[in-house]
C-alpha cells in the first residue's frame, strides 16, 4: 500500500513554488523524497527555498521563469528537458490578487480596475495554461504524468469583493476538466489533471482581512468561520495529503476533479 502512495524519485515542477502555501508544499515534496523543480520569477527567493531544501537533505533544481512569458517559459523547459528528460508530475502553484480587482464594501464595479484585473486572470490563468501548454512534451516523455492546478473555493461559489480572483479561478475549474478530458483523448489515460480547490488559509496576503491586530476576526473572517463546519481556518499541511494522492499512483483512476480541501465550507448552507 505505501508503494501505492509513494513519490519517491518522481520528477515534480512546482510553479510559484516559493509562494506562502507553494514553498510548504515544494519543501514537503522534497521531504517525500521527490526532486522538485522550483520555479519562481524571484532569484533569490528560488535560490533561498533551493538551498532550504538541499540543507535538510532535498533534492531541489533551481528554475527562473514569469509563468506569463511564452520566452521565459520556452528556455525554462530547455534546461528542464537538458537536466532531467522529462517531468513526472507539474503542479500550477503560481497566482494571487491584487487590491485593483476588489470591489470593498464602500466601492461599486465602477471602481474597479480593470488593467489589474487583466493582471488578476493573467497570473492565474495564463499562468496556469502556458506552463501547462509548453511543459507538455516533458510530461509526455514520462509513462505516466499528473498535472494539479490549483483553484479556490471562490470559483464554485462566487464571493462578495473577490470579483476577478473568483473569475479567473472558476476559469481554472473549467480548464482542469478540458485538459483532463484531452489528455486521455489525445495521449492515453497515463496523463492525468485534476486540482485542487483550498478553503480559506490564513497567509500574509490576506491576514489583515481575515483578523485583527489583536489576533480576533474580522467581520469577514467571522462570516468564513461559522460557515466553516471544522470552525478554523485551513493550515499549509491540510493540502499534503491531496498534493500526494494526486502526484501518486494512488490517483490512478482519478482525472478531471477538483478536490475541495476547505473544512466542509462547500458543503456548509448555513443552514
Amino acid at each position: 500500500m505505501s508503494e501505492t502512495f509513494s513519490i519517491k524519485d518522481k520528477i515534480i515542477l512546482i510553479s510559484g513554488a516559493t509562494g506562502v502555501l507553494g514553498s510548504h508544499i515544494t519543501e514537503h515534496l522534497a521531504q517525500r523524497g521527490a526532486q522538485v523543480i522550483v520555479l519562481g520569477r524571484n532569484p533569490e527567493k528560488v535560490d533561498n527555498l533551493v538551498k532550504e531544501i538541499q540543507k535538510e537533505g532535498g533534492k531541489a533544481f533551481p528554475l527562473l521563469s514569469d509563468v506569463t512569458s511564452e520566452k521565459e517559459l520556452g528556455e525554462a523547459k530547455a534546461q528542464v528537458e537538458k537536466e532531467f528528460g522529462h517531468i513526472d508530475v507539474l503542479i500550477n502553484a503560481a497566482g494571487g490578487n491584487m487590491p485593483g480587482a476588489i470591489v470593498t464594501p464602500d466601492q461599486k464595479i465602477t471602481d474597479m480596475q480593470i488593467e489589474e484585473v487583466r493582471k488578476v486572470m493573467d497570473l492565474n490563468y495564463m499562468g496556469t495554461l502556458l506552463p501547462t501548454q509548453i511543459f507538455t512534451p516533458l510530461l509526455l516523455a514520462s509513462k505516466k504524468a499528473s498535472i494539479i492546478n490549483i483553484s479556490s473555493m471562490a470559483a464554485s461559489r462566487p464571493m462578495t469583493r473577490v470579483v476577478g480572483y473568483a473569475s479567473a479561478k472558476a476559469a481554472i475549474d473549467n480548464l482542469t476538466k478540458w485538459l483532463a478530458t484531452e489528455f486521455c483523448q489525445k495521449y492515453g489515460p497515463e496523463y492525468r489533471v485534476n486540482a485542487i480547490a483550498p478553503g480559506f488559509f490564513l497567509t500574509d496576503q490576506n491576514r489583515a482581512l481575515l483578523t485583527k491586530e489583536d489576533g480576533s476576526l474580522t467581520d469577514r473572517g467571522n462570516q468564513i468561520i461559522t460557515h466553516t463546519p471544522m470552525a478554523r481556518f485551513g493550515k499549509p499541511e491540510d493540502l499534503f495529503g491531496s498534493v500526494d494522492f494526486l502526484c501518486s499512483d494512488a490517483s490512478n483512476f482519478v482525472t478531471g476533479t477538483i478536490i475541495p480541501i476547505d473544512g466542509g465550507f462547500s458543503a456548509y448552507t448555513g443552514v
